[in-house]
């Protein structure tokens, strides 16, 4: 399920209640669910364990928030559906608009691909600026409550034993209950959703894991106001290292070089930039030699794995939970999908709420959000196959898949046609079966290369 197959917000489609709901963790998914929510419930209560900041910083609970983050199609589309004038206002906070089809050079087999002749534009920031904004609107909706510096700490279950009906809080040293008719987890990949179920007689979701072993090493430099160029360098089997840059607030670009499987970076301004050089194009270590860094230190994030719980599969749940977010599914970085999947995952949510309500709700949503989930995993699981050192269950068609992307690429990078329609299925506007259209399919197997 992508942008265009999931359907759009509609604020009409879920009628008022006095029900409660609570959400654990203010990421984005957390905060995106509770915009969906404050549709419906009269009271919605976030709960998130940092103590929140009032300006864009990276906080203790993002550890990834100072690497880059991107905000495909699918997230852009989705947060200026549910926040009307979130775009302005993070033009306003100092995020600047680009291009995919002329700022964006992305590298792959050998080459650049061709720059498209139809705009497709998105925000780019830093994940702290992006989060702030989007809490910011939050926040001004009726009914929603954002408590920091306190935690979930555990469920509480109905005299059943089948039915969630709040959540016990942490606050400093007290403890205290909070009834709700829905509990959301969006606490991430630390969530303990499947520990506290098999803890109370439940079976656990499957965990299914693709291991990449990859990690970040990210620095700020110095960028001339009207200089938007990104540049996406991925890692491209046998070659263990990639790169990206960003243009972002503060007259920054955001540089970041990456190494699968071990092939980490160092933590130093020299061997980043030592790193960089050894990249498949020059261009992300040029921006390094031509312009100031502006950031005190490197800051390293390691990844190992690809992970999804297959909430999905199970015969038996609670009612009143879900989980969403990293919680359910997290991707190779590299990829920047987290974002658009929690956007993408909340509009689920909602439509799953607009059909019948609370009745049968998690196992309602998790089929909707495994649809999702699905896509992003075969383009970021799937790829990682590319590696013969990745481990774990190889999505179906990933062999197929990525022999017709090899050679769509390479027409791609003459052919403006083809370099846009990946484009669209990358940032998950459009499916991946939009690739394999028949006049798609022409152009990448006619061998008369197409001008750009």
């Amino acid at each position: 399920m992508t942008l265009a197959t999931v359907p759009r917000y509609n604020g009409d489609q879920l009628p008022e209640s006095r029900e409660k709901a609570v959400v654990s963790g203010a990421s984005i998914a957390g905060l995106l669910a509770g915009r969906i929510l404050a549709d419906r419930f009269t009271e919605v209560t976030i709960i998130e364990r940092d103590y929140l900041p009032t300006e864009p910083v990276v906080r203790r609970g993002v550890p990834q928030g100072a690497h880059p983050h991107a905000l495909l199609e699918a997230g852009r589309a989705t947060l200026e559906d549910l926040f009307p004038g979130f775009g302005e206002d993070l033009i306003a906070a100092g995020g600047v608009v680009v291009d995919f089809a002329s700022d964006v050079n992305f590298y792959g087999e050998g080459d650049f691909l061709a720059h498209g002749s139809t705009p497709m534009e998105t925000y780019s920031a830093t994940r702290p600026l992006i989060e702030q904004v989007v809490r910011e609107h939050v926040s001004n909706l009726d009914g929603v409550h954002i408590r920091s510096g306190c935690q979930v700490t555990d469920y509480l279950l109905d005299d059943t034993g089948t039915a969630v009906e709040g959540v016990v809080l942490r606050e400093g040293s007290e403890q205290t209950e909070i009834t709700a008719d829905l509990v959301v987890d969006a606490t991430g990949r630390t969530s303990r959703t499947p520990t506290w179920l098999e803890n109370h007689g439940y079976t656990p979701p499957e965990v299914e894991e693709v291991r990449i072993d990859v990690a970040y090493s990210t620095t700020f430099i110095e960028r001339p106001a009207d200089d938007l160029r990104t540049f996406l360098v991925p890692p491209s089997s046998p070659h263990t290292r990639g790169g990206m840059a960003a243009p972002v607030e503060g007259n920054r670009w955001v540089v970041s070089v990456h190494g699968v499987h071990g092939d980490h970076p160092p933590t130093d301004s020299e061997g980043l930039v030592e790193f960089a050089a050894n990249l498949l194009t020059p261009e992300v270590r040029h921006l390094l030699d031509d312009h100031r860094q502006v950031s005190t230190d490197i800051e390293y994030y390691p990844f190992p794995t690809n992970r999804r719980y297959r909430y999905g599969d199970l015969d038996r749940f609670p009612d009143g939970l879900v989980v969403i977010g990293d919680a359910i599914a997290s991707f190779n970085p590299i990829y920047g999908q987290g974002m658009s999947v929690a956007a993408l995952e909340a509009l689920e949510l909602h439509q799953a709420l607009a059909r019948d309500g609370l009745e049968d709700l998690p196992p309602r949503f998790f089929d909707r959000a495994e649809e999702v989930i699905d896509m992003a995993w075969l383009l970021a699981a799937g790829s990682d196959f590319a590696f013969p050192q990745t481990t774990g269950p190889k999505p179906f068609g990933t062999d197929l898949i990525s022999w017709y992307l090899t050679r769509l690429i390479h027409k791609a990078h003459t052919d403006s046609t083809l370099s846009s329609a990946f484009f669209r299925v990358l940032t998950m506007e459009q499916p991946p079966t939009t690739l394999l259209r028949p006049r798609k399919m022409w152009r990448v197997f006619n061998p008369i290369s197409r001008a750009p």
